[in-house]
């Protein structure tokens, strides 16, 4: 027997509308290149995207067609996240930090018809356009000299005739973004308005973000990087007042926003926040930081010490947050769970910085050698996972081998699952360090050695042995003025863990080399060390 519920879509159209009618008057900020604050508002923003939907309807754009968007959080950039979908096109953010043969692959395997870049990104555009079939170029921001072809955006804008918005199925396309690319070419992931509208639901929700109207959001994490996990659509939906930061993401242009628009919460990965933790406490009492109910971390690891640093001598909380592209992207959030409320505080500290339960209607499993794991909080096997905002396969088919016979993703990470549900990652399937038939994880050992007061970071890779097949080796850079030696961090980490877990080598180096979303770049740092 059906039930007898509307068929309500779950759609970017149906966001849209409520903000429109609740919270039109919320402000959306934006730092823009030069370093100006534009300020404007929903009401404002969602007329524009109208005229955007409009303009881009004029031009042959339509249904299922892909239009890329090469800029940085900024109120245009949300014009386009909104216009796009709601006329059933599909929004694709393309990384200006990727290179230009990536770049040039994703565009031409997406299909993008049109492009909206920012004009200090028209170079990025040039080192790749070439090798695509992009037919429109339109451009936010003056420029000294436009491609020939460019149309400007304001002045598309100014000529198009407002469209309201189509009424798409929710399992139609509404976004894409592309994964990083680090083990083989980016494979394209599709967005359905439905998991859209599903993973800002959830981000409101009390064990998500808990986002709400009188909230301030401040995505740090760029809106090419998964949709800024999601935040432009949540904020929207919710009504909370939008920071958008532009490209300036130095510690003090980031504060100067925290403080001045009061933001409530903001999202980023570490290696934004280490830097910001280093400017508070180089002048303590400078920055007022009492607005942050919570400071989001993702993309990789929070080492313990950064969480415990921004609470105990800032008064931030950090909420530590896991997900992968083929997620929308957030599948986990790390709280103390309830049946450790009265442990001590270094177990709810291991809870607060694992991963976390899933979300709700996420599910997830641990595959081991021997079949899926026990929830024992000790026994590995790698991370799969299911839900409504998860990928089912990737943009034309490829990496199927990624996605399990009875409908499960791969994750390729390993973890543990310990009896309240809430997952650990031991690393990366690629990244573990298999030394004399046992493991270790590198993941530990980077968050341990940035628990020392001379590190600012480090990573940790496998390099090979002779008598014990690898053995790890770790690449620090230390903070500011700060000494130590590699058996000072050996006998650090010796406090902790076996001493056949501890790296053999310690490699000082001024910096680590980063992926185009901020993570530390492993393969480059194999490349150098692990060689023969």
């Amino acid at each position: 027997m059906d039930g007898q519920m509307m068929d309500y879509q779950l759609t970017v159209p149906a966001i849209v509308r409520r903000c429109e009618a609740m919270s039109g008057a919320r402000e959306v900020v934006s730092r823009l290149p030069d370093r100006s604050i534009h300020r404007t508002t929903y009401a404002a923003v969602i007329e524009r995207s109208r005229r955007l939907a409009g303009a881009l309807a004029a031009l042959g754009i339509g249904d299922g067609d892909r239009v890329g968007t090469l800029c940085w959080n900024h109120h245009a950039h949300l014009e386009a996240y909104l216009a796009v979908p709601s006329l059933g096109a599909v929004v694709h953010t393309l990384n200006p930090r990727l290179s230009a043969d990536d770049l040039a692959f994703i565009a031409s395997d997406a299909g993008d018809r049109a492009l909206i870049v920012d004009a200090p990104l028209l170079p990025v555009l040039a080192s790749f356009r070439a090798r695509t079939a992009i037919e429109h170029v339109i451009v936010v921001g003056e420029a000294d000299e436009l491609p020939h072809d460019a149309l400007p955006y304001e002045e598309l804008l100014a000529g198009g005739e407002p469209r309201d918005p189509v009424e798409p199925h929710e399992g139609q396309a509404a976004a894409m973004c592309y994964t990083s690319g680090t083990t083989g070419r980016p494979k394209g992931v599709l967005y359905s308005h439905r998991s859209t509208a599903l993973h800002s639901l959830l981000s409101l929700a009390a064990d998500g973000l808990a986002i709400a109207e009188p909230d301030v959001v401040m995505p740090v994490v760029p809106m090419f990087h998964v949709n800024a996990w999601g935040l432009p659509f949540t904020s929207v939906l919710a009504g909370a007042k939008l920071v958008l930061p532009g490209p300036h993401l130095d510690p003090e242009s980031l504060l100067e926003l925290i403080q001045g628009e009061r933001v409530t919460l903001t999202a980023g990965v570490p290696t934004v926040w280490l830097p910001l933790l280093d400017a508070l406490d180089r002048e303590p009492g400078r920055w007022d930081v009492s607005c942050l109910r919570a400071l989001v971390i993702g993309g990789s690891a929070a080492p313990p010490a950064l969480i415990q640093a921004f609470d105990e001598r800032h008064g931030v909380p950090v909420l530590h947050a896991w997900g992968m592209t083929e997620m929308s992207p957030i599948g986990t959030i790390a709280r103390v769970p309830a049946g450790l409320a009265d442990a001590a505080p270094g177990e709810q500290l291991a809870a607060r910085a694992s991963q976390g339960r899933s979300l709700p209607f996420v599910e997830v499993r641990a595959r081991g050698d021997r079949g899926f794991a026990p929830r024992d909080g000790t026994t590995m096997g790698e991370l799969e996972v299911r839900g409504p905002t998860v990928a089912r396969s990737y943009y034309g088919g490829a990496g199927a081998e990624q996605f399990t016979e009875d409908g499960w993703f791969r994750t390729g990470d390993v973890v543990t699952v310990d009896r309240f549900g809430q997952i650990q990652i031991q690393d990366r399937a690629k990244d573990l360090v298999k030394s004399g038939g046992e493991w270790i994880s590198s993941v530990d050992l980077e968050n341990a050695l940035m628990g020392h007061v001379a590190v600012a970071e480090a990573a940790v890779i496998a390099i090979p042995d002779e008598r014990w097949q690898e053995r790890p080796l770790a690449v620090v850079v230390l903070r500011d003025g700060a000494t130590a030696t590699a058996d000072e961090l050996r006998e650090h980490l010796g406090r902790t863990y076996p001493k056949w877990w501890l790296p053999d080598r310690v490699e000082f180096v001024d910096a680590i080399p980063r992926t185009a979303t901020g993570k530390f770049l492993k393969t480059a740092l194999r490349e150098r060390y692990a060689g023969p």
